[in-house]
């Protein structure tokens, strides 16, 4: 069963704000990655690229871990969600790197993209979501 983000959830969620994600390794122990975050109001959406640590630990074991906070109010806008990456696609997903750029840097187009490693959107699907 899945939770469902509330509209403040969803705003902080949609602000520049630092995010880390957990995966776990092969031998279980925890993986953390800072990453631009974003949602479609369902899903928490990471923006990742092809071969890395994070996109190998998911397609193994789909279990994850995502932490936000608002740095100018860290203890009033945190937000934990634990769930399940639902999707890995490459459709839009450059697309979106640049929308997150712009929204992170100010920068557009992303300047850092590589055709050697595509571009992936990760879908993580909430099952239990804490904070405020």
């Amino acid at each position: 069963m899945h939770a469902q983000l509330t509209q403040s959830q969803i705003a902080l969620l949609k602000e520049p704000h630092i995010g880390f994600v957990v995966t776990l390794m092969k031998d279980g122990s925890p993986q953390v990655t800072p990453v631009w975050l974003d949602t479609d109001g369902r899903h928490v959406l990471v923006n990742t690229a092809e071969g890395r640590v994070k996109t190998r630990n998911l397609r193994r074991d789909p279990r994850v871990a995502v932490s936000v906070v608002d740095a100018d109010q860290p203890y009033s806008r945190v937000l934990n969600i634990a769930g399940k990456a639902v999707e890995i696609t490459t459709e839009g997903a450059e697309d979106h790197i640049d929308a997150l750029s712009k929204r992170y840097t100010g920068r557009f187009p992303y300047p850092s993209h590589d055709p050697n490693h595509p571009r992936l959107i990760v879908k993580i699907l909430p099952e239990k979501i804490s904070g405020r």
